[in-house]
């Protein structure tokens, strides 16, 4: 019995040991998570193209090195490059045309158009610092210039409006809280979220972002010759494309609501009433 009670008297104390470890950790990992809250809102520019403040964490030319990194791993999703190079050099000479004659020329930004070869993805995206990509599937239903130049204003717009550095400031804010937790629990097999550039690859915007990029890829649109309204026609032929099926890509990742061809048809006005 006497040698009974010692053990147990043992286990009890590296209990109390274990429990003042564990307090520890805790509160070292509050610390932590409290750090990273501070640092994700204490990082806050303000946006001249778009007249309001963002909580971001990277610089231009961190976006631009991010996006060109990223973009190798984006084209491989979707096939490739494109290799018909007349259908390339047309993306090109549209969106050079976008930039040079807008805002976009002295925003910092190095813009580059990319054709990709996949046939059945109908969709288009914009990596942060300037790297723009089409689908040879949605390439082909436009129907005229003026439609690619609304898409590419749209993803010019998204840059423009730094949402991707302001999504890959979420993601930061998201690993730096789990991994305070794997500081205190000591479990590191779920502590590691995806590579940044997974996330840059992989991420969607908010329908408050893609009305934004909306307005802007309208301004874009009428200073640079283009007819704006042909970005109304864009969404209708993508809602066809859906045949009341399964959505097209585009639909996915630019959120779709009931009110956006409205909104579209208020930013034409806007700036009308601007001068442009």
């Amino acid at each position: 019995m006497v040698g009974f009670r010692r053990r147990r008297s043992m286990g009890m104390g590296g209990m109390r040991r274990g429990g003042g470890r564990f307090k520890i950790m805790l509160l070292l990992g509050l610390l932590y998570a409290g750090y990273q809250v501070i640092s994700y809102y204490s990082k806050t520019e303000y946006n001249e193209i778009t007249g309001q403040k963002q909580r971001i964490g990277l610089t231009k030319n961190q976006e631009i090195q991010l996006g060109l990194q990223s973009a190798p791993h984006m084209a491989k999703q979707h096939g490739g490059l494109h290799p018909d190079n007349k259908a390339q050099e047309y993306v090109d000479r549209v969106g050079k045309k976008l930039v040079l004659n807008s805002i976009a020329a002295s925003s910092g930004y190095e813009f580059d158009f990319h054709l990709l070869t996949d046939p059945q993805t109908i969709n288009a995206f914009a990596l942060p610092g300037g790297q723009v990509f089409i689908t040879q599937a949605l390439f082909s239903k436009l129907q005229n210039e003026d439609q690619l130049a609304g898409i590419l204003g749209h993803e010019i717009g998204h840059v423009l409006a730094r949402h991707g550095a302001q999504r890959v400031a979420k993601d930061q804010l998201t690993k730096g809280l789990a991994n305070a937790a794997v500081l205190v629990t000591g479990d590191h097999s779920g502590g590691q979220l995806a590579a940044m550039i997974g996330s840059v690859v992989g991420m969607k915007y908010g329908r408050g972002q893609e009305l934004e990029s909306d307005d802007l890829g309208i301004r874009l649109m009428m200073k640079s010759g283009y007819n704006p309204e042909e970005m109304v026609g864009v969404m209708k032929i993508l809602k066809a494309a859906s045949g009341g099926g399964r959505q097209p890509e585009f639909f996915s990742t630019h959120p779709n609501p009931e009110n956006r061809i409205e909104k579209i048809l208020e930013s034409i006005q806007k700036y009308k009433n601007q001068g442009l």
